[in-house]
């Protein structure tokens, strides 16, 4: 393996803000199934086809995602809560693939700020072990 000499307090303050930065949209994305179930119901209509989405489901799934972002935030458990956010953000870019055929049709563009995120998190996942600023898994020394 080719390996490079990084130094280390622009890697690990990289590595935290994307993690901090991602953090901030999922906590977003976390509160709106609490406050605004009715838009998750939509969303999940019409991007996964599930239209059984009630209220207390809506707070079931912003739990969970709650307690994964938790975990992704303060760099806990990193290869499975990065796992966890890399895995959702794929699903839920790869799901709006008819927002990519039409990107000039509003709001259709925004979407495609999903990709640099996506980077971002297989980044983050990829060099988990040196994402140790305010990090609760420290990983390798650095």
């Amino acid at each position: 393996m080719n390996t490079i000499t990084v130094p280390k307090y622009p890697l690990i303050w990289s590595l935290f803000s994307l993690r901090l930065s991602i953090s901030i949209v999922f906590v977003l994305w976390t509160l709106n199934k609490f406050l605004n179930p009715v838009s998750t119901a939509r969303t999940f209509e019409a991007f996964y086809g599930f239209s059984a989405m009630s209220e207390a489901l809506s707070f079931i799934l912003g739990g969970i995602q709650a307690l994964i972002v938790i975990c992704f935030l303060v760099g806990f458990k990193k290869r499975l809560s990065i796992g966890a956010i890399l895995i959702m953000h794929i699903i839920s870019t790869l799901v709006s693939y008819e927002r990519y055929l039409d990107p000039f049709t509003s709001p259709n563009l925004l979407f495609f700020a999903g990709w640099p995120m996506l980077a971002g998190l297989l980044t983050l996942y990829l060099l988990r072990d040196y994402d140790t600023k305010f990090s609760i898994e420290h990983g390798v020394k650095t």
